[in-house]
């Protein structure tokens, strides 16, 4: 099955190479005389394309949604449907840089109010940096309104570090009622298990090789590394001011104005 462009590079062949008639070139390829006629009466949109084109070399990992909601922000009264098709039509296509496992069998999530400090997500997202050492950042997420509330960045981060943490952070913020992690070391501490009992917080462990169960933390780490760490490049370790301020700007950018998927209409 073939589109209409197809066609008319395929009559213009025959016709070209072969010295066929217009009727002849389009019975063979089944095409419609009028539609190999026709000619799209549809503006140039110059100025939207290259609007587009900054945004997605600007967002290199954005798919034409959420450039929409950009556009929406910036003033551009164009449709979704609009925007996609100059979106395919510049060649913006986003590339997936690996093949996404699908889960089997049913899943039972935990309850949850729909109200924010409902429940926090916690994991560490990992990373090298280009001397070599190694980076971790620990990634504080809100499950119900999906905000990254802390990325703290270093070289090693322990269980009292986690708990000092948590702890500037529900000052802020307000206490949650439950936190959710994987069964990390730093996790499973003597130190956050004093915490979360001195704090009186819930602590939830996900079943060992079971992170899908901590799926709202996985998923913004995802996106952190797609669009945050594979696009960025630091020399220094992260204890030197420069690197903390830079990771920690990118994430609060990453999280400020980058669109939710939930948003768009």
């Amino acid at each position: 099955m073939v589109g209409p462009a197809v066609k008319r590079e395929g009559v213009a062949h025959l016709r070209a190479t072969m010295g066929l008639s217009e009727r002849r070139a389009c019975s063979i390829v089944s095409a419609d005389r009028k539609m190999v006629r026709y000619r799209s009466c549809r503006p140039p949109d110059t100025e939207l394309r290259t609007q587009l084109r900054d945004l997605a070399n600007e967002r290199k990992r954005f798919g034409y949604r959420r450039l929409f909601v950009l556009l929406r922000q910036e003033g551009e009264p164009s449709g979704i449907n609009r925007i996609y098709r100059l979106y395919r039509a510049e060649g913006l296509t986003v590339r997936k840089r690996r093949a996404r496992r699908r889960a089997v069998g049913s899943r039972a999530p935990i309850l949850v109010e729909s109200k924010p400090n409902a429940r926090w997500s916690v994991d560490f997202v990992h990373d090298q940096l280009a001397c070599g050492r190694r980076l971790r950042i620990l990634n504080i997420v809100d499950d119900v309104t999906r905000e990254c509330l802390a990325a703290i960045p270093d070289t090693s981060i322990s269980g009292r570090r986690v708990a000092r943490e948590l702890t500037a952070l529900i000052k802020r913020r307000g206490k949650p009622g439950m936190i959710v992690s994987d069964n990390g070391t730093e996790f499973t501490s003597n130190a956050m298990f004093a915490w979360a009992q001195d704090n009186r917080v819930v602590w939830h462990f996900i079943a060992p090789g079971k992170p899908m169960q901590n799926g709202f933390c996985e998923s913004f780490n995802g996106r952190m590394r797609d669009e945050l760490l594979n696009e960025s490049f630091v020399t220094k370790p992260s204890k030197s001011a420069n690197a903390q301020f830079n990771t920690v700007a990118g994430a609060a950018l990453h999280c400020a104005f980058r669109p939710s998927v939930c948003l768009i209409p």
